[in-house]
């Protein structure tokens, strides 16, 4: 495998190992409650990321398909790509945001089906992109809604970090259940 697209893989596998552990931190009989009014539980967090991730990923797997079909060349550089992006923007808590309509869980997904629908959209996202293994994906542009033009491991990485992000929201959960506290009201 290319070095980069080795490296974005890696870093997505490192984030998801990461959420994993977040998850964990709250009890299976937990995991759908919301910690509040107007708050996401940690089954809707999930089914977030796997609204998002499959979007991504489906967008990936056409533009790795566009690219492949339109005769992209070999990928020349080696360099790492994970400072492309400002990760720590996309993870940044401090800031609220409110997720868009299109990507708001609509909580029928369990906190269980919910981790099992995010494994599929990671298999179908790495799916997606093999193909464009040892390809130029840094010439792969295409816009996203906040962040501008981005390439293929720019939207990678902003999977990740995007992960991120949701990975810090579960371990408030997680204090806010134990506690009894709202730590951070209505920050996605």
């Amino acid at each position: 495998m290319h070095p980069r697209l080795e490296e974005v893989l890696s870093y997505l596998d490192s984030e998801r190992a990461d959420l994993a552990e977040a998850v964990e931190l709250v009890p299976t009989e937990l995991r759908n409650q919301p910690p509040g009014p107007d708050r996401w539980s940690v089954a809707q967090v999930l089914q977030h990321l796997v609204i998002i991730e499959k979007r991504i990923g489906m967008g990936a797997t056409k533009w790795v398909g566009d690219a492949v079909a339109g005769g992209l060349g070999p990928e020349l550089e080696t360099s790492s790509v994970l400072n492309s992006l400002d990760l720590a923007l996309v993870a940044d808590r401090s800031r609220s945001r409110s997720a868009p309509d299109e990507v708001r869980p609509d909580g029928n997904l369990d906190a269980a089906s919910a981790w099992t629908a995010l494994a599929q959209t990671r298999a179908a996202l790495r799916a997606g992109v093999l193909p464009g293994d040892g390809l130029a994906l840094a010439e792969v542009i295409q816009p996203h809604p906040v962040l501008g033009p981005i390439n293929l491991y720019q939207w990678l990485l902003f999977v990740g970090s995007h992960e991120v992000r949701h990975t810090a929201q579960v371990r408030e959960i997680a204090a806010e259940l134990s506690t009894g506290t709202n730590t951070a009201a209505g920050a996605i």
